[in-house]
């Protein structure tokens, strides 16, 4: 899986194939996009499957085995304000090997270092959630302080795709 418009964050996971979606959901969650409890769906061969689903949607109780098949990719959504999108794609299917209900973890990308866009010196570890998509926001530690928003605007530089969106503080 990786990030629709942040290619750079990916991870490789195995999950059971008796899981419901919903497990995935709350891995996504935990591990990658979790501030402020917002809605989340999956999209899967042209079928939403949402957290408070709709009359139009189904529910995140299907199982993945009753879903997905290798070399599927299907779509992921967290927040529909600020929204964070993901692309999965089912690279296997293993039906031994994982503890009863764990998603596991095989890879993810290593945090990628960016540096201060004020002074170019020092690696940002803030990001200024107005500014950080104009070239502007992210901050080295000193930078973030003096920053024109604020640095009650600033949000930590985490591995994510979500980083510097709402709240999100990993």
């Amino acid at each position: 899986m990786e990030g629709r418009d942040a290619k750079a964050y990916w991870m490789h996971v195995a999950v059971p194939l008796t899981a419901p979606l919903s497990k995935l959901d709350d891995f996504l969650r935990h591990t990658w996009l979790e501030c402020c409890g917002h809605l989340s769906a999956f999209e899967v061969g042209g079928k939403r499957y949402a957290s408070e689903p709709t009359e139009e949607e189904m529910s995140m109780r299907a199982r993945l085995s009753e879903v997905l098949e290798v070399g599927m990719k299907f779509f992921y959504e967290y927040d529909y304000g600020s929204t964070t999108a993901l692309v999965l794609k089912v690279v296997a299917l293993r039906g031994q090997g994982l503890p009863k209900g764990a998603v596991q973890l095989l890879a993810r990308n290593e945090a990628s270092q960016v540096s201060c866009q004020r002074c170019s010196i020092q690696p940002a570890t803030q990001i200024c959630a107005e500014c950080a998509w104009n070239g502007e926001g992210w901050l080295c530690e000193a930078c973030a302080v003096a920053h024109k928003c604020g640095d009650e605007m600033c949000l930590p530089v985490v591995n994510s795709p979500r980083v510097g969106v709402c709240g999100y503080t990993g």
